[in-house]
């Protein structure tokens, strides 16, 4: 389980980058990078890392599904995830 502060940390990121979208793609088509530069560091969507919905996890996440691999399979066994079951062959 991730720490709160990282999650919280996460949705802060997301925010600002959604906050400065509109004005780092006007900025970029005029070319004026010095004012790119003095945007927040955080503004930029190459900082946001994928967490896992429920945990908080940072590594194996699924991107479809929005959750961690332990957390997708510990879900498909017992049936939460539609459409999802266990290979046997």
């Amino acid at each position: 389980m991730a720490k709160e502060s990282m999650k919280a940390r996460e949705v802060k990121r997301q925010m600002l980058v959604d906050k400065y979208a509109e004005k780092r793609t006007a900025l970029k088509q005029a070319g004026d990078y010095q004012a790119l530069q003095k945007l927040p560091k955080n503004a930029s969507p190459v900082r946001l890392h994928n967490r896992c919905q429920i945990t908080g996890r940072p590594k194996g996440y699924m991107r479809h599904f929005g959750i961690s691999r332990i957390n997708f399979r510990e879900m498909a066994l017992k049936g939460l995830i539609p459409g999802v079951k266990k290979a046997s062959w």
